[in-house]
């Protein structure tokens, strides 16, 4: 799947030679140095964003090397939850049901939860995922297994997918 090497760790080392690459051009007095470390730093800059960027349609995550994924059911329904706990609460104003407002507040908090669970269980998931699919990616390249090399770069991508997709979702809510 993976044929776009965007990855945040070599964004952060690409950044860092590009800084140092930029500082020698300063010191020496060499413009060409000090334009290409800078750059290095703005395409590693970009590597990042790159990184860190999923297509999310629906329940569907799609990251830029190719991973899929589907968001845990758990989050779809606290959303769902917190939407119809929302109405009810904003209908229980409007015909001066407490009740049905204290039903909405109640539906609204359990619905947070649910979606709360289902992005922690998301981040796990697609941690683990990654870190899984590395590793035997690159057992499988040391033996010289192309077919389970592939099969593990597709298990890094899609917990790419799957974990980029919970932290755009978190980052979201925190704003």
């Amino acid at each position: 799947m993976s044929s776009d090497n965007s990855s945040s760790l070599k964004a952060y080392v690409d950044s860092a030679t590009g800084l140092v690459q930029s500082a020698l051009g300063t010191l020496t007095g060499s413009t060409a140095d000090k334009a290409q470390g800078e750059q290095t730093r703005t395409n590693a800059a970009a590597s990042h964003d790159s990184s860190h960027a999923v297509g999310k349609f629906g329940p569907i995550a799609v990251s830029p090397s190719g991973g899929v994924s589907q968001d845990d059911p758990a989050r779809a329904e606290g959303s769902w939850n917190q939407t119809v706990g929302s109405g009810k609460e904003t209908l229980g104003n409007l015909v001066g049901s407490q009740d049905l407002k204290n039903q909405g507040i109640q539906q609204n908090a359990a619905g947070k939860g649910q979606e709360a669970q289902g992005q922690l269980s998301d981040l796990g998931n697609g941690m683990g995922d990654r870190v899984q699919g590395a590793l035997g990616a690159g057992l499988a390249g040391l033996t010289g297994d192309k077919e389970g090399q592939a099969k593990y770069q597709d298990m890094h991508d899609d917990g790419k997918a799957k974990l980029r997709s919970a932290q755009k979702d978190i980052e979201r809510e925190a704003q």
